[in-house]
């Protein structure tokens, strides 16, 4: 049997963008979803990433290894503390799928913006990225913006407004910057309809960069 990957959900609708990607970027590997709505739902009720579901987090990671797989890739960011953690608890990998996004963003410059429509994915994005840039020896100035009403919109149904909101966000808000980090996935849409040159910087999300630093990850451990 081949190598094996897991990917880790807080959502459904994921699944079928990672199929596409895994299919095309690593398609000798096996993949495994798993999928926990609570871990982002328990979130957002909160405000906030508690025990409860740092734990709920671990244990589900432990179950992807338990099933076979030889790295988990987590695809949600807002659970990314908790994944930090995981991965110091477990043995075999265990991948943000926003670190790689991180990375080449503080490459572009000094200046990063992020963007999120969820303020329980804009702090741990924005973090992640501080630290990141902290451990690479960069000194970097953030700009973090809240799409306010995005997120709410478009759980009612509403991409139009989302998408506008996110569009203004991207067009207005980020001026002056040397790269743009999405916070989710589901922004990255907005990105491709819009004109190139309204967009005043490179714009990096976390899916494709996530799904190709997982493939490299899985090539090491076959040397």
């Amino acid at each position: 049997m081949g190598q094996t990957l897991a990917l880790l959900h807080t959502s459904p609708t994921l699944s079928p963008l990672f199929n596409e990607l895994t299919a095309r970027i690593m398609p000798d590997i096996r993949i495994l979803h798993f999928v926990d709505e609570s871990l982002i739902k328990n979130t957002i009720a909160a405000n906030a990433l508690e025990k409860p579901t740092m734990r709920r987090l671990i244990d589900l990671v432990g179950s992807t290894f338990d099933a076979g797989a030889d790295a988990v890739l987590v695809t949600c960011s807002s659970i990314g503390p908790a994944v930090d953690i995981a991965a110091q608890l477990h043995d075999r990998p265990v991948l943000r799928v926003d670190y790689p996004m991180a990375l080449q963003a503080i490459g572009r410059g000094a200046k990063i913006g992020v963007l999120a429509t969820l303020p329980t994915t804009l702090k741990p994005t924005a973090d992640l990225v501080r630290r990141t840039a902290q451990e690479s020896g960069r000194r970097i100035e953030l700009r973090e913006h809240l799409c306010e009403g995005a997120f709410e919109a478009v759980m009612a149904g509403d991409g139009a407004t989302h998408d506008r909101i996110v569009g203004d966000a991207l067009t207005k808000a980020m001026q002056g910057v040397d790269a743009i980090v999405l916070a989710q996935a589901s922004m990255a849409r907005v990105v491709d309809s819009l004109p190139a040159d309204a967009i005043p910087a490179p714009v990096f999300a976390s899916p494709e960069l996530g799904v190709e630093h997982a493939r490299d990850v899985l090539a090491s451990l076959k040397r």
